[in-house]
């Protein structure tokens, strides 16, 4: 159960209304977590497009085919770990700076508002 125990009620206009519900399904969220992000000073993404998660899904067969590879290659004796853990670290990081940009809501500044 949640530990919310104060209840606030907002009077809005029509194109309001349909403005907070576009952006909240737009965010995958319901009305009540979109507002609460934006007290906490959090600017909500809106879901990302399929090609974002076609685009995951390739850098994670990737890193799989990689590190098949890496295990074959490190069996028979000759391959550059170093070289390959760096390159499998750059494929990482692309992940999440793709997760930051499509997924994660973004800090606002104070002095935005």
């Amino acid at each position: 159960m949640s530990n919310r125990g104060i209840r606030k009620q907002i009077w809005l206009n029509r194109d309001e209304d349909l403005m907070l519900k576009r952006k909240a399904e737009l965010a995958n969220m319901n009305a009540s977590e979109l507002i609460r992000s934006l007290i906490m000073g959090y600017e909500p993404q809106a879901k990302p497009p399929i090609e974002f998660y076609e685009m995951i899904k390739q850098l994670r067969k990737l890193g799989s085919n990689l590190n098949q590879i890496a295990m074959k290659a490190h069996g028979l004796g000759f391959i550059d770990e170093l070289a390959y853990k760096k390159e499998v670290e750059k494929i990482d990081n692309l992940i999440l700076e793709i997760k930051k940009q499509f997924l994660l809501p973004k800090k606002v500044e104070e002095e935005d508002f």
